[in-house]
C-alpha cells in the first residue's frame, strides 16, 4: 500500500488539486492507495465515486498538518504501508515515520533564498526523502540551486487525460457569444501578476490596428482581477477583451477549443513562478498553440516554433512579436497541429509509468 499525502484535492478547483487527483487515480489501478487530504465541504459525495480511500482531515489550519502527520504515523504504524507520494514538502514536515518518501515539487514553494529560514526548513525535509519529483527542468534546476541534492531528483511532467468529446450546445453557445470575433486569443488562469495579462492586453492595443475583429477571452478570477478590468478601460479596449468566470468545464472547455492561441507569457513575480503550467498541454489537446514565458517551466510544454512559442514575459516588444507572428499567415494552425500530436506524451497513461519504476 501507498499513502498519498495531500493538501490540495478536488473537489476544490486547481492545477495542484487535478495533479493529485489524476495521480492517485492512477497509481491505484496498479497498487492499493490511500489518499490523507484537507477537510472541504461538499467533499462526500466526490469521495464515494473514488475507486480508493480517501480520508479527510479538518480543524483549523495551524493544528491541522500536526493532527493529520499524527493520523499518518498512527496509520503506518498499524498497517503494512511500502511507502508515502506527497505534494508539498509541508505535507511531510511533521511526520515522525521513516517509511520511504517521495514528495513533488513545483516552482514556486521552493523559491527561496538559500541560507533563509524557510530554505533551512524545506532541505531538513528533502534530506530525510529518498525522491524529488520536478514538474520541469526549470524545477529540477531550481531545486539544485537552493541546496536539494541533485541525485535525488527526477523530473516527471503532470499527466492530463485525455479530452472527451465537447457538447454540440456548448460549441454553438460559444460561437453566438464570439460572433465574428477573429483571429482569438485565450487565457485560463487565475489573474495574479506571474500570469502577465497586462502585457497581453497592452499588446493587444497594437495587434487591433492590423486585427480590428480580434478578442482577447480571460477566464478566471483572482486578485488582480480589478486592475486588469481599469487598464482595458484605459486603453479603449472593453470590445476586444471577454471575461468569464464560475463557468462549466465544458463551457471552459468549447472557448479553448474555439480559440486561436493560447497566450500566458508568465513571469517570475516575488518568489512565485510557473514550474510548469498544465494549462498550455490542455489547450494543446484542442489544436491550440501556445506563447509561454522563459521565466519557467513552460520550455516542457511547449516546442519552441514548433507548438508554438516561447518569449520573454518581461519584454512588451517581445510579446507582442510573438502574438503577431504567431497570427501571421495563420501560423497558430501549423503549430496547433503540431502541439496536438506533441501533447500525447503528457497523458497519464505514459507519465505515471515513470511514477510506477520509483514505487517499485
Amino acid at each position: 500500500m501507498f499513502l498519498i499525502v495531500t493538501r490540495s484535492f478536488p473537489p476544490e478547483l486547481g492545477g495542484m488539486q487535478s495533479l493529485m487527483w489524476g495521480l492517485s487515480k492512477e497509481l491505484s489501478k496498479k497498487f492499493m492507495i490511500k489518499v490523507f487530504a484537507d477537510y472541504i465541504e461538499n467533499h462526500k459525495s466526490f469521495d464515494e465515486q473514488a475507486s480508493f480511500s480517501i480520508e479527510r482531515v479538518g480543524g483549523p489550519k495551524f493544528l491541522r498538518k500536526y493532527r493529520k502527520a499524527h493520523l499518518i504515523d498512527e496509520f503506518v504504524r498499524d498497517s503494512k504501508v511500502n511507502g508515502i507520494v506527497a505534494d508539498h514538502w509541508k505535507s511531510l514536515e511533521h511526520l515522525k515515520t521513516n517509511k520511504k518518501k517521495i514528495c513533488l515539487i513545483h516552482g514556486k514553494e521552493i523559491n527561496h533564498t538559500k541560507g533563509s529560514r524557510i530554505n533551512k526548513r524545506l532541505l531538513e525535509v528533502f534530506d530525510k526523502v529518498e525522491k524529488v519529483i520536478a514538474n520541469s527542468e526549470y524545477t529540477k534546476n531550481l531545486a539544485i540551486e537552493i541546496g536539494i541534492n541533485q541525485d535525488k531528483i527526477i523530473v516527471i511532467n503532470p499527466g492530463i487525460d485525455p479530452i472527451k468529446d465537447l457538447s454540440q450546445k456548448s460549441l454553438d453557445k460559444v460561437e453566438s457569444l464570439l460572433k465574428v470575433k477573429t483571429p482569438r486569443l485565450i487565457t485560463v488562469s487565475r489573474f495574479d501578476k506571474r500570469k502577465n495579462h497586462e502585457k497581453v492586453i497592452m499588446a493587444l492595443r497594437n495587434l487591433k490596428q492590423i486585427y480590428p475583429d480580434i478578442v482577447y477571452i480571460c477566464i478566471g478570477s483572482g486578485d488582480e482581477e480589478e486592475n486588469i478590468k481599469n487598464l482595458i478601460k484605459e486603453l479603449d479596449l472593453e470590445a476586444q477583451v471577454m471575461f468569464f468566470k464560475d463557468i462549466t468545464d465544458d463551457l471552459k472547455n468549447a472557448l479553448i477549443a474555439k480559440s486561436n492561441v493560447f497566450v500566458m507569457p508568465s513571469v517570475i513575480h516575488k518568489s512565485s513562478v510557473e514550474g510548469f503550467g498544465i494549462a498550455y498541454t490542455e489547450a494543446a489537446q484542442y489544436a491550440v498553440p501556445s506563447i509561454g514565458g522563459k521565466d519557467g517551466g513552460a520550455s516542457d510544454a511547449i516546442e519552441h516554433e514548433k507548438t508554438g512559442l516561447i518569449c520573454d514575459g518581461n519584454n512588451l516588444d517581445a510579446i507582442y512579436f510573438s502574438m503577431n507572428s504567431i497570427l501571421e499567415n495563420k501560423k497558430y494552425l501549423e503549430y496547433g497541429k503540431n502541439a496536438k500530436e506533441f501533447v500525447t506524451k503528457f497523458y497519464w497513461s505514459n507519465i505515471v509509468k515513470k511514477y510506477k519504476d520509483i514505487l517499485n
